[in-house]
C-alpha cells in the first residue's frame, strides 16, 4: 500500500483549526456554575427557554468570545426562537442605522462606515454576528450612550450632567465599598485608572450599565414575545453590572453567560453571583 505523506505544515493548520472548532463547540464546553456540572449548548438552550435576556460577556479584542456569541445567538435562532441583539458597540441613536442594516439597505461598506463611528474595535472581530443577523432578519438594538457623557462623568462625575444629558437616567449613586471595588477590578482587570478617582470611574461604569438595562427593557416592554442577546463587555455583563441593574427595575428573568478569562474569572473561582454558565472553550 502506497504511504500518503502530508506536509507537516498542513497538519499544523488541521490542528489549530480542529482547536479552534472545539472552543467554540457546545458539546462539553459549558459549566453550569450552581452545580459544576458540563453542558451541552443544547442544554444551555433548554434553560434560556425560560428567560427573556442573556447575557454573553467578551474581551473586546477575543476573536474565541465573539464566536462564542454568535453560537449562542444561531443556537437560540436554530430552537425557533424569537431572538434580538442587544449590543454594547453601537448608541441608542444609532437605532434607524442598525434598521436599515437589518433590512438589506445598507451596504457592508455603508455600514462597516457607521460601525466605526460607534466602535473602534476592527470590523472583523464583529462581521459574523453582524451578517448573521442580517441574513437572518434578527433585531439588532443600539443599547450604548454617547462616549462624551461617560467621559465627562469619568472626569467630573455624575453630578455634572445636565439635565438634557440624564435623559431617562435617573439617580446613578456609586457604593465605594469593598465588594463593589473587588468586582470593578477584577472584571475589568482594573488596577488603577490613571489620575482618575474611582468613585468617579465607578459612577461612568454605573452610567453605562443603567442605559443600557433601560434600553434593553425599553425594547422588551414594545416586544413582549422576544429574548433578547445582550453583547457586552465581560465588566457590563458580570451580574453586578448590567443584570443589576435590570433586577432593581424589572422582575423579567435572565442568564448570564462569560467566558473563562484567564487570572479573572475561572472555573476555580466564579460564583453564581457572577454568572449562570462559564464557557470553558
Amino acid at each position: 500500500m502506497k504511504r500518503i505523506h502530508i506536509p507537516l505544515v498542513v497538519l499544523s493548520i488541521l490542528s489549530l483549526f480542529l482547536l479552534f472548532c472545539s472552543q467554540v463547540s457546545g458539546t462539553g464546553q459549558i459549566l453550569r456554575v450552581s452545580d459544576g456540572a458540563a453542558m451541552s449548548l443544547t442544554e444551555v438552550v433548554e434553560d434560556l427557554k425560560q428567560t427573556r435576556i442573556v447575557f454573553v460577556g467578551e474581551l473586546h479584542d477575543n476573536r474565541t468570545h465573539h464566536a462564542v456569541q454568535l453560537e449562542v445567538i444561531r443556537a437560540l435562532k436554530e430552537a425557533n426562537l424569537p431572538v434580538a441583539v442587544g449590543l454594547e458597540m453601537f448608541q441608542r441613536k444609532s437605532q434607524p442605522d442598525l434598521d436599515r442594516w437589518i433590512q438589506g439597505k445598507l451596504s457592508e461598506q455603508e455600514f462597516k462606515k457607521i460601525y466605526y463611528e460607534n466602535w473602534n474595535f476592527p470590523w472583523k472581530l464583529y462581521r459574523d454576528i453582524f451578517t448573521y443577523s442580517r441574513d437572518g432578519r434578527i433585531p439588532m438594538i443600539g443599547l450604548n450612550v454617547p462616549p462624551e457623557i461617560t467621559r465627562q462623568v469619568a472626569r467630573e462625575g455624575f453630578a455634572s450632567l445636565s439635565p438634557e444629558q440624564l435623559g431617562d437616567l435617573g439617580v446613578v449613586s456609586c457604593r465605594v465599598d469593598p465588594e463593589y471595588q473587588a468586582f470593578i477590578r477584577r472584571s475589568l482587570g482594573m488596577h488603577g485608572h490613571g489620575s482618575m478617582t474611582f468613585t468617579r470611574f465607578c459612577e461612568a461604569q454605573l452610567v453605562w450599565d443603567t442605559a443600557m438595562a433601560l434600553n434593553v427593557l425599553r425594547f422588551l416592554e414594545e416586544n413582549p414575545d422576544l429574548i433578547v442577546v445582550v453583547v457586552a463587555g465581560s465588566g457590563h455583563a458580570w451580574k453586578q453590572g448590567i443584570p443589576m441593574q435590570i433586577r432593581s427595575r424589572s422582575t423579567l428573568p435572565f442568564r448570564v453567560i462569560l467566558p473563562r478569562i484567564t487570572g479573572r474569572v475561572e472555573q476555580e473561582n466564579v460564583s453564581v453571583n457572577e454568572a449562570d454558565y462559564l464557557w470553558l472553550g
